[in-house]
């Protein structure tokens, strides 16, 4: 899989993301999906939605604090 990104427009705030940071949690997700498919072709339904339930989340919060960082490296250079 490629990681190079040729070009990507973002606010000024969000200049900073770590966006190999924010690939890397996508590609952790990707995976949990891959072995959610695994389980419920398998049989194990339950298990697998469980596991998607919780990995969404997960990403949800940690995408989240990627941005939030951003927003405080920032603010903090915005105050020079």
């Amino acid at each position: 899989m490629s990681r190079k990104v040729r070009s990507v427009r973002v606010p000024r705030e969000l200049e900073t993301l770590n966006i190999s940071g924010l690939i890397h949690e996508c590609e952790k997700h990707l995976r949990d999906i891959e072995s959610a498919t695994l389980l419920k072709q398998q049989g194990n339904v339950e298990a697998a939605e469980a596991l998607i339930r919780a990995r969404q989340g997960d990403l949800g919060r940690k995408v989240g604090k990627l941005v939030w960082e951003a927003r405080v490296e920032y603010g903090k250079h915005k105050g020079e």
